[in-house]
């Protein structure tokens, strides 16, 4: 398994991993498509390859000192296999490579397991958004530091 910039030839197994993770949040492959070929100059998209196939994509922005990453989708047949940790670690390369203190994410507050995975990668809860999904759903804000000056340890 490998993690890499996404090219134009990953966006249909992007979008379908989009669909499939994340169904009326999804991004269109439109969307998805302007962000690979780097029309939204802040994002930076990374996918993760096993016997050729994607398995897997991260999405980040990052602006001045601050990362967010937007996205982490793993087909579930490579759940569990540290998949989600290794694009993890290749967006937190990417947000210091880009001069970032922080890291920060949403992920649904009915979302135990996620929240779980984000916490023992050392993300903290920081905020709350009422609403935030299309269905209702409230989000959790979590943020890791990535440096000093943000509660990071430098690492």
């Amino acid at each position: 398994m490998r993690v890499r910039a996404a090219t134009p030839d990953d966006v249909p197994a992007i979008a379908d991993l989009e669909v499939d993770n994340l169904g009326a949040d999804a991004w269109s492959e439109g969307l998805v498509r302007e962000g690979v070929l780097g029309n939204l100059p802040t994002i930076s998209y990374l996918v993760a390859e096993a016997d050729g196939a994607v398995v897997g994509h991260a999405t980040a922005s990052v602006v001045a000192d601050i990362a967010e990453l937007q996205r982490i989708a793993v087909d579930p047949a490579h759940r569990r296999t540290g998949l989600a940790s290794e694009l993890l670690d290749a967006v937190v390369a990417v947000a210091r490579a880009g001069g970032a203190d922080r890291l920060l994410l949403e992920v649904r507050e009915d979302n135990a397991g996620a929240i779980a995975f984000y916490a023992a990668r050392e993300f903290v809860e920081v905020d709350r958004r009422r609403r935030y999904y299309r269905d209702g759903a409230t989000a959790v804000v979590m943020r890791r530091g990535l440096g000093h000056g943000c509660g990071g340890q430098g690492r």
